[in-house]
This record gives structure tokens, sequence and C-alpha cells, in this order.
């Protein structure tokens, strides 16, 4: 059977926010117990006391949070290179079978021309592109027949060299793109590859965005 302890931690995890919060000391813990006490007495089937759920709540211990914390960090000091890049345009098509083609023409125009940047990722029902402004209107062009769900201007980049021990730690784009959440920037995609990690914002947040990942280098 389920603990009250159990049930406060479930409800806790579920918002991260919420969890790192309370390790700084931001939350009063009689407000958080009468807010979640509801969900908490649902789970249990049964009534619960707000004094219960407070004693479970000052319980909650760091220590996975620390550790995680504590290894982010450390990879947070191995980031690599930090590259801005301006002047971007984003366009989201639904998948076709003609689209795909059309990509190999993007691919091919662009090949040879080492500064542009082009990015594109494929999903199971549209395919997002990120390209440099100069690239508009041939994309315009080739996949004017195509259907198209969004297309965004005035973006700007930034890209990450993360070290080859990313793969084995949790919660690093977690770390990383929390701080955006909290600094109020909307991100417009996330590209990623094994050791790159791309982040797409409007023009006007590229330099907010870029001070937060100088910080983390630094902190």
């Amino acid at each position: 059977m389920k603990t009250i302890q159990e049930a406060v931690e479930i409800t806790i995890r579920k918002t991260p926010f919420i969890e790192e919060a309370l390790n700084e000391k931001l939350i009063n813990v009689s407000s958080l117990a009468r807010l979640i006490l509801p969900e908490v007495a649902q789970q249990l089937k049964k009534e619960v006391k707000v004094g219960a759920v407070m004693m479970a709540i000052n319980r909650l211990s760091p220590a996975n949070e620390l550790r995680i914390r504590k290894n982010i960090k450390k990879l947070a000091l191995d980031l690599g290179d930090v590259i801005v890049r301006s002047d971007l345009c984003d366009f989201t098509f639904k998948n076709s079978p003609t689209l795909f083609k059309k990509i190999a023409i993007i691919l091919g125009e662009s090949a040879e021309n080492n500064d542009l940047f082009l990015t594109i990722s494929q999903g199971i029902f549209e395919t997002n592109i990120v390209a440099s402004k100069s690239l508009q209107p041939l994309i315009q062009e080739t996949f004017l027949k195509e259907i198209l769900i969004n297309n965004v201007d005035n973006l700007a980049s930034i890209t990450i060299k993360l070290p080859k021990e990313n793969l084995e730690q949790s919660g690093i784009y977690y770390f990383i793109l929390k701080q955006f959440a909290w600094a109020n920037i909307a991100v417009q995609e996330v590209i990623s590859t094994t050791h790159e990690m791309t982040i797409v914002v409007k023009e006007n947040d590229v330099n907010e965005t870029f001070s937060i990942l100088m910080d983390l280098k630094l902190s």
C-alpha cells in the first residue's frame, strides 16, 4: 500500500521546478502542502492531514537532485565552443512522397557553400528546415506545392559542443533548457546530434541566450 511519503514524492517529482525551488528554500512548505493535498489524498484514496503532507515534504531527500547537479556542473565546465548564427528562417512542411526529393535539391544547392546554415529534421508527420535567410527564396520556390505548416523569420541559433560523457548523464538537456524557461525565453527549435545541441531562438533573445550558456560554462 502506498504511503503518504511515496504519494508526496510522486506528486512533487511531476514538476521539477517545484523540486528545485524546494531545494533552494524558495517555496513555502505549508502553502505547497495545501496545494498538493487533494492529489495526495486521491492517490491514497483516503483523507490526509496537511501536517502529514508537510512532514513528508520536509523529509524529501535532495541527494539524487544534488548528485545530478554535481555531474551536470562538471559536464558544463567541459562544454566546447559555442557558435552563434543569425539571420535564419524556419519552415515546417507536412511530409509527403515528393517532399524528400525536394529536400535533396536544397541539400545539393547548399553543399558547396560552407557559409550557409542548414538543418533538416524529419519527423513522422512533418519535416522542419532551419536555414540561412539567403536560402529562403530557394526553399519557397522548391517547396511551393508542399503543405506549409509554419514559417518564422528573424531567428538565430546557438550551437553547443557537448562532451562525450553527455550520453551517460541524465538531465543534461533539461539542465540547459530550464535556464531558458526561467528567463522566459521561447525556444523555437532544438536540434541535436550525438555531440552537438543547437538551440534556435528569436534574434532579439540571442544575446541573453548566449549569456546564459556562458554562465553555465563559467559557473
